[in-house]
């Protein structure tokens, strides 16, 4: 994936966050790449498998104090591990869904896998590096990694 290509996910995080936040509280990083590692995960991890013209995966992996806090703007008044689930996944297939203006139709996005905890592995295509966004909230690290290609 080339990085001009990358706007399209940076928008999407802003646009998701500035949502339910004050868009001043949210940095988004700088993205950088990655070969062949994964980033460290966070509590919870929004995995979106991508098919079609592009293959590869988007993923959201966020701590549980970043996503209590997001509950609680959102007026939920119960915070359970469950809305936590539902929330990592929403805002990775948000993400994933925002990209289809930049790359099209045929940008096929699957249902979100939510993992639960750190996981041992997800896996990134061995032959492509990755791309990280890092994202800070109140101090409060999230990312959003993409890893596409054309097949």
């Amino acid at each position: 994936m080339k990085e001009e290509k990358l706007q399209v996910f940076l928008e999407g995080v802003q646009k998701y966050f500035h949502q339910v936040m004050d868009p001043e509280e949210l940095v988004v990083g700088t993205p950088y790449l990655v070969e062949n590692t994964v980033p460290s995960a966070k509590d919870f991890t929004g995995v979106i498998a991508i098919s079609g013209k592009n293959k590869g995966i988007v993923y959201f992996t966020a701590p549980k104090e970043l996503l209590e806090r997001l509950l609680i703007l959102m007026g939920e008044r119960e915070i359970t591990e469950s809305f936590m689930i539902d929330l990592v996944g929403e805002v990775a297939n948000t993400i994933a869904g925002n990209a289809r203006s930049e790359f099209g139709e045929e940008f096929e996005i699957s249902v979100p896998i939510v993992l639960r905890g750190a996981p041992d592995e997800i896996l990134l295509p061995r032959k492509d590096r990755s791309f990280v966004i890092p994202i800070n909230w109140k101090n409060r690290g999230a990312a959003i990694v993409i890893s596409l290609r054309k097949p």
